[in-house]
């Protein structure tokens, strides 16, 4: 039995704000379905205010959102810039009154449909490509820096490499899969950043303190193998709303993958017995893969995972202020990001027989006075993990620490 109630600390340009009550919290982030990329999260908060004080907010004001972990340390849960204040009289006494401030902010990739690019890349890997795209965007120019910026008043521990950056996060370099020469064509960021990662078999995230990032193919093979799964205990979430969806739709038996720099070529690949099993399910995936073998690749891939239907996890809810909630469980889910393993145990025996393994691809938080609660949707662990590249299995492994009975076919993951 532990414990716990949410301190928070909501930070506006820089300056944190301490004086209202945090009344109302809801933040939405990462995807709800596999098959597409990342939309930008947002934060929708209420602040009591009883003193009549101005609060420093305007349109497109940075934002910062923590709450602090069960260690008394402030966590980011979300960053991103205001898009919409509201001030509201909520109440009258006979000496004073108190107000509410609403705000909403949104994630950091909304800056990306606004912001226009002729896309000229040289043929590269699918992280190269879109870190090219994207330090565009997010790294200042030598004109943008202010005129009457001097050196002595510039943070002397900035580094040259990322001086001047405005939201660039980790981007997975090279990548895995080489992706064709893009000459001018007149486009919006977040368009083609996304069919680059759409290309590469990855996935674009924002994170909790503001930054975009992208996670190639790998990515979450070793994340699995360097860290394992989160373990969570069915029986601390919320009972109500438990959710687990098999569903025609995530069937593909039938793909054709158009790649090349116009995407004009194609290769395809099909399933049979699952055709017999639920008649054709085709889809078109373009791309801009260089390489015939690795669309022919991309299509078995993506066979290979769906040609059968499997549970996704599209609903799980765990209250924070639940004393039942270990403290272990409590940090790892207030830390929650796209991409994080989970182990889910003690399900009802009917619902995927009472386990659950996958990764996490959006959630919500939702929070009120002295409560936060926490959602997550999981797809499952099939559907994203790829074979380890010979060069990610780490080099302190020996062919002595590999169990003997592995055969090739299923040496995925080697940790």
């Amino acid at each position: 039995m532990t414990q716990w109630n949410p301190v928070w600390k909501v930070t506006i340009d820089g300056t944190e704000y301490t004086t209202a009550v945090l009344a109302n919290l809801t933040i939405r982030s990462g995807r709800t379905n596999i098959y597409e990329q990342a939309q930008a999260g947002y934060v929708n908060l209420q602040l009591l205010d009883v003193n009549q004080t101005a609060i420093p907010v305007s349109i497109n004001s940075t934002i910062s959102v923590q709450v602090k972990d069960t260690s008394n340390t402030f966590v980011s849960i979300f960053g991103g810039n205001v898009v919409d204040v509201g001030l509201e009289v909520l109440d009258v006494g006979n000496t004073m009154f108190t107000q509410t401030y609403s705000i909403t902010a949104l994630g950091a990739l909304a800056r990306l449909p606004k912001a226009l690019t002729n896309g000229v890349l040289p043929k590269e890997f699918d992280g190269d490509q879109i870190y090219d795209i994207l330090s565009q965007v997010l790294f200042a120019s030598w004109a943008e820096v202010p005129g009457a910026l001097t050196w002595a008043t510039y943070d002397p521990t900035t580094t040259w490499a990322t001086a001047g950056n405005t939201g660039l996060g980790e981007i997975d370099r090279p990548g895995n899969y080489e992706l064709a020469a893009r000459s001018s064509d007149r486009t919006d960021v977040y368009s083609l950043v996304s069919a680059l990662a759409t290309s590469g078999l990855g996935y674009l995230y924002e994170s909790p303190t503001g930054q975009i990032g992208y996670a190639d193919s790998t990515h979450r093979t070793n994340y699995l193998a360097a860290n394992g799964y989160v373990d969570l205990d069915a029986n601390q979430a919320r009972a109500a709303g438990l959710r687990i969806e098999t569903r025609v739709g995530d069937v593909r038996n039938s793909l054709t993958i158009k790649y090349g720099a116009t995407s004009s070529s194609e290769r395809s690949a099909s399933d049979a017995a699952s055709i017999t099993e639920y008649g054709t399910l085709a889809q078109i995936i373009t791309t801009t893969l260089h390489n015939a073998a690795d669309a022919t690749s991309q299509a078995n891939f993506y066979l290979s995972l769906r040609a059968q239907p499997q549970p996704i996890f599209s609903q799980i809810t765990f209250d924070l202020t639940n004393p039942e909630v270990d403290n272990s469980d409590r940090d790892n889910l207030i830390g929650i990001f796209m991409g994080e393993a989970i182990n889910i145990n003690n399900l009802p025996s009917n619902m995927n027989s009472g386990s659950f393994q996958g990764f996490v691809e959006g959630w919500s938080f939702q929070a009120s006075y002295n409560q936060l609660s926490v959602t997550l949707l999981l797809s499952p662990q099939a559907y994203s993990t790829q074979a380890m590249r010979w060069n990610d299995v780490p080099i302190t492994e020996t062919w002595a620490s590999v169990s003997p009975t592995l055969d090739w076919a299923n040496a995925t993951i080697v940790a």
